[in-house]
């Protein structure tokens, strides 16, 4: 990749059209990049848009990124390097953690597993003694 085509820092934008200039200068297609990496063609667009809102979640995004570097003939590491200079820093450490949906349900089965435990064992006494 030549350093001129390098998107400004700090710009999603700057780098979602750096990026679709990039798969067009190889004579690719939107769709045969998503049957080459099995992405959505909504997640291309996203990653090509720039466009924050469109985005999938940080966690996701460095293995769309190094999916399509690869299908595009590109360094996935450079590209991820990129891609990061350009959104900046996550917001990970202001977001509060996602409840753990499943802990309700271990609760749950837990209890329900001691009350099955405790009527076996009174049957059981109560039929052997």
């Amino acid at each position: 990749m030549a350093a001129d085509r390098t998107p400004p820092a700090g710009s999603l934008q700057a780098f979602g059209r750096w990026l679709k200039r990039e798969r067009e200068l190889r004579d690719l297609e939107r769709d045969d990049l998503a049957a080459a990496t099995r992405l959505g063609l909504g997640v291309i667009e996203a990653l090509e848009s720039g466009d924050d809102a469109r985005m999938p979640p940080r966690a996701y995004v460095v293995g769309y990124l190094r999916s399509y570097a690869t299908a595009a003939g590109l360094d996935p590491d450079e590209l991820v390097l990129r891609w990061q200079e350009a959104a900046g820093p996550g917001q990970e450490e202001g977001r509060r953690p996602r409840a753990r949906r499943w802990l309700p349900l271990a609760v749950v089965a837990l209890v329900l597993g001691a009350v099955v435990t405790m009527l076996i064992s009174a049957l059981w006494n109560r039929a052997g003694g």
